[in-house]
């Protein structure tokens, strides 16, 4: 109880991204888009995949891996929310 499920998977993903995944120096947000600010490769999209995966437990189907659902934290977090409830 207490923190909404959401805002700590937000604030877990947001850290590993930062510690482990992330190319450049900027600032980093929920709504930042990873990939055209060149914070995240392709690989680094595979990493996060992989640890949603471990850390949410949830089957990420790799044809949801688009640009709608991973540009942002935010929208990788909602993505996740779907597939839990799912």
């Amino acid at each position: 109880a207490g923190e909404d499920v959401t805002d700590t998977l937000t604030d877990r993903l947001t850290a590993f991204i930062r510690d482990e995944i992330v190319l450049t120096d900027g600032e980093l947000s929920d709504d930042t888009d990873l990939l055209l600010s060149g914070a995240v490769d392709s690989l680094g999209i595979i990493r996060i995949t992989q640890w949603i995966e471990d850390e949410a437990q949830v089957s990420v189907d790799p044809g949801d891996v688009t640009i709608e659902n991973f540009p942002t934290i935010s929208r990788m977090v909602a993505y996740v929310a779907t597939r839990s409830a799912a």
